[in-house]
C-alpha cells in the first residue's frame, strides 16, 4: 500500500506472513541528479573511446558506434541487475531499482524499464517521464509502470540483519513475485523470529520446496539469500 497524500513518499508491502515492509519511494529531484551523474561518467567513457578508437581507423569507428550503442542501452542495466539496482549516479544519490514488491530487479524488467527511456524523453528532456511521476502516485515513469518497478531510497541504517552463514541456493522452479517476497520476508528475519515459528513458515512454502521440517527451513533461507543477491 502506497501513500496517496503528496508529502508522504512511502510505500508498504505485506509479505504473506505478515511482515510489513516500509520503503520511501524517489522523487524526481534526487532521480534527475542520480541521472546527471550516470550521464557524466558515460561522458568521460565517450571521450576516452573517441580518443583512442579513432586511431584505428575504420574498424576503430565501427567499435565506437557499437560500444556508444550498447552503452547509451544497457549502462543502466548491467548495473540495476548486477549491483543491486544501483547505478553509480543512484548509489552516489542513496537510491536503488527494486520490483513493485521491493523485490530485486531481473534482466526482463531493467531492459524494459530503460529502453522506454525514448518513450519517457518525449517531447523533449524527459517531460513525458517527469510528468508521468508526478501524477502517477508512486514516482513512477513510463518506463517504470510498464516494468513494474520503483526507484526508492536505501535505507543507512538496515532494520534486518541477514545471517551471513546462509549458503545461497538457486530456486529450483521459477517462483511467483509472492513466493519470493515471502521467501526473502522469512531469511531477512529469521535472526529475530523463534525457530518453531520460522519451522511453522517453512511449512506454508513446503509446496515450493519440496522438503519440510528443518531441512525445508534451511533451503528457504537458501532461496532467501540467493534472491537477494548473495550469489
Amino acid at each position: 500500500m502506497c501513500a496517496s497524500k503528496l508529502l508522504d513518499n512511502h510505500c508498504s508491502v505485506e509479505t504473506p506472513e505478515g511482515i510489513e515492509f516500509v520503503q520511501a519511494m524517489a522523487g524526481p529531484v534526487p532521480r534527475i541528479l542520480a541521472y546527471l551523474i550516470d550521464l557524466a561518467w558515460r561522458g568521460l567513457v565517450y571521450a576516452g573511446l573517441g580518443m583512442m578508437l579513432p586511431l584505428m581507423g575504420g574498424l576503430g569507428m565501427g567499435l565506437f558506434l557499437i560500444l556508444t550503442f550498447l552503452l547509451e542501452w544497457f549502462y543502466p542495466v548491467f548495473f540495476e541487475v548486477f549491483r543491486h539496482g544501483q547505478t553509480p549516479g543512484k548509489k552516489a544519490l542513496g537510491l536503488k531499482v527494486v520490483n513493485e514488491d521491493f523485490t530485486p530487479i531481473g534482466w526482463g524488467a531493467s531492459v524494459v524499464r530503460n529502453l522506454l527511456r525514448a518513450a519517457d524523453f518525449l517531447p523533449l528532456f524527459y517531460v513525458a517521464g517527469i510528468v508521468s511521476m508526478v501524477v502517477s502516485g508512486r514516482f513512477q515513469r513510463l518506463g517504470d509502470l510498464a516494468a513494474g518497478s520503483l526507484v526508492v531510497h536505501v535505507d543507512k541504517q538496515p532494520k534486518v540483519v541477514v545471517d551471513e552463514s546462509i549458503k545461497p541456493i538457486m530456486p529450483r522452479q521459477v517462483l511467483s513475485r509472492a513466493e519470493r517476497q515471502g521467501i526473502i520476508g522469512l531469511t531477512e528475519r529469521s535472526m529475530s523470529i523463534s525457530q518453531p515459528r520460522q519451522e511453522e513458515l517453512a511449512q506454508l512454502l513446503e509446496p515450493v520446496t519440496g522438503v519440510s521440517g528443518a531441512a525445508g527451513l534451511e533451503h528457504l533461507k537458501g532461496v532467501g539469500a540467493w534472491l537477494l543477491g548473495r550469489k
